[in-house]
Formats: C-alpha cells, structure tokens, sequence
C-alpha cells in the first residue's frame, strides 16, 4: 500500500491559489504569453542577451546548412589566396604529369581536379627564367674557354629577354585561347569550356619539361640539344594538345587545324628561339684575307 506522504506524487499548491484569491489586482507573468515585455523577458531569463551573440555566426551556419561559400571580390587578397593554396605533393604529382604525359587522360581532368593553382605555374616561369639565362651565359664561357685573348663578361640583359619571353608565353597565349575557346564556345553550345586559370595552370606546368633542358643545352654538343629540344617539345606539345583536344573536338574541321596548329606552332617557336638566342655560336670575328695580309705585310720596292 502506497504512503499518503509520497514525495513523488503531484501535488497541487494551494498557496499560490489563495494569495490570487486574496489579492485579484496582482500582475502575473506568463511564459507563454507573447506580449511580454522584452525587459520581463530579460529578467525572467527567457530571451538571451543579444551583445553576447556571435553576429557572424548566422552566417556561418547558413553558409554551412546550404553548403554554398561566399566568394570574396577580385580586388581582395583572399579571392587570389585559394590560387596558391595547394600541398606540396599537389605539386609534384602535376609537374610528373606535365613530364610524363599519358594518352587519353586530359591533364585538367586528371590532375587538376577542378582547382587550378597559380603557385606551380609562376615558379615554374621563374625558375627557367634564371636558369635559361645561366645556362645560356655558361654556355658561352665554355665556348671561348680555349681562347686565350677572350675576355669573358655576363651578359645580364639574357634575363630580361627570358623573362619577357617565358611569362608572355606563359600569360598571353592562354589569354588568347581562352578568348578563342569562349567564342566559338558561344557559337557551338555543346563545346567543353576552360576557365582562364585553367589554361594558365596547363602553360605553366607544361614548361616545367624545358628547364632539365636548358641544363643539358650547356654542354657544347649541337646533337645533345637539338635532341634533348625536340624531346621536350613532343612531351609538351602532346600535353597541350590531349588537354585542349576535348574543347575543340567538336567544332568545325578547319577550327580545329587552326587552334591545334597555332599551339603546337607556338610551342615550336618558343623553344627554336630560345635554342637559337641563348645557345647559339657567335659569329666568328671576320678576317683579313689571305691576299690582303700578304699586301699589307710586303715592303714597298723602291724603284
């Protein structure tokens, strides 16, 4: 049998009923009620206080519930930090790409994976940049080391000739493409497009092939760098052409010749001009002739 005085069983407090009953002019407070005034609610606890709140953190949850970012404005740092945001091995993995192309695997689908970066590709610029111009100044010492009357001087403007080569292939070739692809992209619905920083992420890493290049291009064998160039340029040549092949595949026959050849063209171009500016002979110092030294050497008769 159940105690009258269980501690567990409701019990209706009959207090408050009578203090209601004593005094009907008494304000009560409701949780329920709406019309509570904020600073009842304040005092009551029910309504956190809106100064300790996170103001950013409504958008971080919405941000976060509808799986969207927002994007920062081209004109701040953090809209270029997401270009050079990239792991080492990201890196390795897409130079031995860029080297070791296969067949039929696209190098934006495979190794970039929809994230471009921009970090790869400029110190990929930089460093054959310095090592073209070095390499072209070392060639030269080692030319006119057996002369004795040579006297050798740096000739530092190489840098300037290679950087302005390098980047401008680097940057306004794919701008150039880019312009091309996005038109006839217009014209033909069904065409694959490339981003801008796609392309420029291709150029830069398909030059990472030339700089152990222009390393080999010391060694004063015109065998060794004719063929050492025409290696690299295979190797860079088929990356751009199985990158770009999906993105014009589709279009007329005499599109394709044309934006096929202008960029194996200009692979071509970049690299027998580099060959021939930086790893040329010199010309040698024209001669007296013969007939003119003997002239010129022979005592005048005296008649």
């Amino acid at each position: 049998m159940a105690s009258t005085n269980d501690p567990f069983q409701f019990q209706e407090f009959e207090e408050a009923g009578n203090l209601l009953e004593a005094n009907r002019d008494a304000t009560t407070i409701s949780i329920e009620d709406d019309d509570m005034p904020e600073r009842q609610r304040k005092a009551a606890g029910f309504i956190p206080d809106v100064d300790d709140e996170d103001p950013h953190a409504s958008d971080d949850n919405t941000e976060l519930l509808s799986g969207q970012k927002k994007s920062a404005p081209f004109w701040t740092f953090e809209y270029y930090q997401r270009f050079v945001d990239i792991e080492t091995h990201h890196v390795k993995e897409r130079i031995i790409g860029s080297m070791l192309p296969w067949p039929g695997k696209n190098f934006i689908h495979v190794h970039l994976r929809r994230s471009p970066d921009l970090y790869g590709p400029f110190w990929i610029c930089t460093t054959l940049v310095f090592a073209l111009a070095i390499s072209g100044n070392f060639s030269n010492f080692l030319l006119n080391l057996d002369k004795p009357n040579h006297k050798y001087s740096p000739q530092f403007g190489k840098v300037t000739i290679a950087a302005t080569a390098i980047f401008s292939y680097a940057w306004f070739v794919p701008l150039a493409l880019w312009g091309c692809l996005l038109w006839r992209n217009n014209k033909i619905m069904n065409l694959v497009s490339y981003s801008f920083i796609e392309i420029v992420c291709v150029y830069g890493y398909s030059l990472a092939i030339y700089i152990p290049v222009v390393v080999l291009c010391i060694f004063p064998f015109e065998w060794l760098r004719w063929c050492s160039i025409v290696m690299a340029l295979c190797l860079s040549g088929s990356v751009l052409v199985m990158t770009f092949w999906p993105a014009v595949r589709e279009d007329y026959p005499k599109v394709i010749a044309a934006i096929m050849s202008a960029i194996v063209l200009l692979n071509v171009l970049l690299a027998v001009g580099c060959k021939a500016y930086f790893f040329s002979k010199p010309e040698a110092a024209l001669s007296p002739a013969p007939s003119a030294a003997l002239e010129l050497t022979k005592a005048p008769s005296v008649t």
